[in-house]
């Protein structure tokens, strides 16, 4: 298979994600797996598709200085990959030009050609860029709230957002976040005590619960997700119940639990880097909206500890309306010691780590114990 034909299922992709509303990871993986491209070429279409996705409006920015009117939709998504491959693919410019030009429509193809010219001949490091949203390729919504939360640290841990993450594995080889795994150890498990996982999909931290030697009861809303819950412990020879229940109303009997560990739903602020459509998704209400089913969950979840057992809290984004702004549940104390391991810093009551201080998601995490 040719270069072009790469761009041409990196190219169906992102009409599919820009156009139709698709999402990135879930429309990638089968088109991939039905083409008949090498591995090199996999990577490389895989890098167009989420590298493209995620520096969409600075990729507008560098072809918009050149253009008077906007193209059509199908036009616009093939400008879109001639930049991203022009400024930060490293794509040789002819090479960038020429097979992308191919790709568009007969109709606007002398245009794509001029307007494609125009970009490689002008250095990235000459660009007058409107915006930090811009350049940075963020809505200025996220700008703000970075600004905001972070105050010095908000560019830097947008910067590192924009970096494909690094690939860790733990001991038993299942891939995730360190984050994620310091907050299943944050659980500070012991062994063969029962622990709940109450929003366990896709079961990352509940097998690593597990894997320290908890016994470990997973639980998620939807049965699809729980599904994932279940092949991936199975991946791992885990014994592992999974349960598709409401965690507002778990379907489990009150203080049951030495442990209970609540990854809620968030708006994933802090793992935009690996969710490359997220940023063009998530609306800044919905950070409210979630706020208040986060707050239904961890009274839910309290109900569930033991006398003096402990309740433990994560969601993988950085404000404190999803964290900190939460009320300490009735009945427990918060635990105010370091976690064991991670690269935390405090955060009033509770830890946060963000991208740029261990090149992992943004996290937060708050610990409680009941005390009656």
């Amino acid at each position: 298979m040719t270069d072009r034909s790469a761009r041409r299922v990196a190219l169906d992709a992102l009409r599919r994600i820009e156009q139709d509303g698709a999402y990135a990871n879930l429309v990638l993986g089968p088109m991939l797996a039905s083409s008949e491209l090498s591995l090199l070429d996999r990577r490389f279409t895989t890098d167009l598709v989420y590298g493209t996705t995620r520096m969409r409006r600075a990729c507008d920015a560098l072809v918009d200085r050149f253009i008077t009117s906007p193209p059509d939709p199908s036009t616009r998504s093939v400008l879109r990959l001639g930049a991203y491959q022009l400024a930060y693919a490293r794509v040789p410019a002819h090479a960038a030009v020429s097979e992308t030009v191919g790709l568009a429509p007969k109709r606007t193809r002398g245009f794509v050609n001029a307007v494609l010219r125009k970009v490689a001949r002008t250095p990235l490091d000459e660009m007058v860029w409107p915006s930090d949203g811009a350049r940075l390729s963020y809505p200025d919504w996220i700008v703000d709230t970075f600004r905001t939360e972070l105050g010095d640290d908000a560019m830097p841990a947008l910067e590192r957002m924009n970096r494909p993450p690094p690939v860790t594995e733990r001991e038993d080889g299942y891939v995730q976040d360190l984050s994620s795994q310091w907050v299943a150890e944050a659980v500070e498990v012991q062994h063969g005590e029962a622990v709940l996982d109450l929003c366990a999909a896709p079961g990352g931290k509940a097998t690593a619960l597990a894997a320290l030697g908890a016994s470990v009861v997973a639980n998620d809303r939807r049965p699809r997700r729980a599904s994932l819950v279940q092949e991936n412990a199975r991946k791992l020879e885990l014994e592992l119940p999974v349960v598709a229940g409401d965690g507002t109303m778990p379907p489990f009997r009150s203080e049951s639990f030495a442990a209970v560990l609540i990854d809620a739903p968030c708006s994933g602020l802090g793992a935009l880097r690996r969710r490359a459509d997220a940023r063009w998704r998530m609306q800044p209400d919905e950070i409210t909206q979630l706020a208040s089913l986060q707050a239904e969950l961890l009274t839910a979840g309290s109900k569930l500890v033991q006398p003096g057992g402990r309740l433990v809290y994560s969601v993988c984004t950085i404000t404190e309306a999803e964290s900190i702004d939460h009320e300490t549940p009735e009945g427990f104390e918060v635990d105010s010691t370091p976690p064991v391991t991670g690269q935390w810093r405090p955060f009033d009551q509770g830890w946060r780590v963000l991208p740029h201080d261990a090149d992992t998601d943004g996290m937060v995490l708050l610990r409680y114990r009941r005390t009656s």
